[in-house]
């Protein structure tokens, strides 16, 4: 349950154009004091223009927003970016090459008595793991320091809401794992409030509390991790977020749901009448692979991962599922191989729901 007393942003029902172009529609959220939000999405979906927006460097058309429970933009009324007391890193960190380490951090204290500014810049270099690079320049660091003296300068100000725009895209993969979860370290040890932006499934699962799977302009879910995962409320997000399938089924008695897997019998997320022809998600951990099995499926397509291969099989029913089998049982497209299903949540949408959302 939402705590009105904490809540930190509120965007209320906001909508952004660009010319007669609508790019934000209609849009809502809140994020508590200390949580770590996330918006999801594909380019073009929006989500960096909320966060300018929220900034202060977008004029809104309509709605309103709310940092801890002072109203900063209207259509109307906008409070100008520096005063609204948000942090920003960018995509691109926005180091000056010119300035050490030490110097890019104090740059946004200006006017803080020299004492402060002293222990305030320590105290974010220490926070990062950078006091011992203080006096070097931007292009002798790594990239992830780098990234890292970003996120400082944007915190030193302790700022009431920092803002993140894809911080993580210019960083190898590996590095960006690791960065993400040292990210999410540092905020929640700061106690900081922050919003950020990726098309990155695995960052937004290793930073965020809440996300928002955004789409042409909209959050269709605004949710946890696990919840987006297991219990999607709508079949575009069921294939958007994680991996998996949608295969035809009906529902029967006792919430089971006849399937070209044969009669699964699970936790319904959603409860359908009895007979209601459905499609049902099937994520690559509901299906086992068991050499014994009477049911056989068709590889289709094998994606090697190292540990696992991700398998996309042809079932008799002519439905697909994907299935994530340890890489010692190596088979080719064309071969069958016996599966078994352990569906535990039977996530189903009625087969006229609409695609759109």
């Amino acid at each position: 349950m939402t705590d009105e007393k904490n809540i930190v942003l509120e965007l209320k029902q906001i909508t952004q154009a660009y010319g007669r172009q609508l790019v934000v529609k209609d849009l809502s959220l809140t994020l508590q004091s200390g949580e770590i939000g996330c918006l999801l999405g594909a380019s073009g979906c929006g989500k960096t223009t909320v966060l300018r927006t929220i900034a202060g460097f977008e004029q809104l058309l309509e709605g309103e927003i709310f940092l801890n429970g002072e109203c900063v933009g209207r259509n109307g009324y906008q409070l100008p970016p520096a005063k609204r007391k948000i942090g920003m890193v960018f995509q691109d960190y926005a180091l000056f090459p010119h300035l050490t380490i030490f110097d890019n951090i104090a740059f946004g204290l200006k006017g803080m008595e020299k004492a402060m500014l002293i222990r305030r810049v320590n105290e974010a270099l220490e926070l990062v793991g950078l006091h011992s690079e203080h006096d070097k320049y931007p292009h002798e660091i790594s990239g992830g320091q780098q990234q890292r003296v970003a996120l400082a300068r944007a915190l030193a100000p302790k700022p009431q809401l920092l803002l993140m725009d894809e911080p993580f895209s210019n960083l190898d993969v590996t590095l960006r794992e690791r960065l993400s979860m040292e990210v999410r370290d540092i905020l929640k040890e700061y106690g900081t409030t922050a919003l950020f932006v990726t098309h990155n499934q695995h960052e937004a699962f290793a930073v965020a509390d809440r996300i928002g799977v955004m789409y042409n302009g909209e959050i269709l879910q605004w949710d946890s991790a696990h919840n987006l995962y297991h219990q999607p409320v709508s079949p575009r997000i069921a294939e958007f977020v994680g991996e998996g399938t949608l295969i035809n089924g009906v529902v029967r008695d006792n919430s089971q749901v006849e399937t070209g897997l044969g009669l699964l019998d699970g936790v319904m997320v959603a409860a359908m009448p009895s007979d209601t022809a459905v499609q049902l998600l099937i994520r690559p951990e509901d299906i086992i692979h068991d050499d014994h099995s009477p049911v056989k499926a068709e590889v289709l397509r094998r994606n090697f991962r190292g540990a696992n291969i991700l398998y996309t099989l042809l079932l008799r029913s002519g439905d697909k599922v994907q299935a994530l089998v340890p890489s010692h049982c190596d088979h080719l497209p064309g071969e069958k191989i016996g599966i078994h299903s352990d569906v535990r949540h039977l996530v189903v949408f009625p087969v006229d729901v609409q695609r759109s959302k």
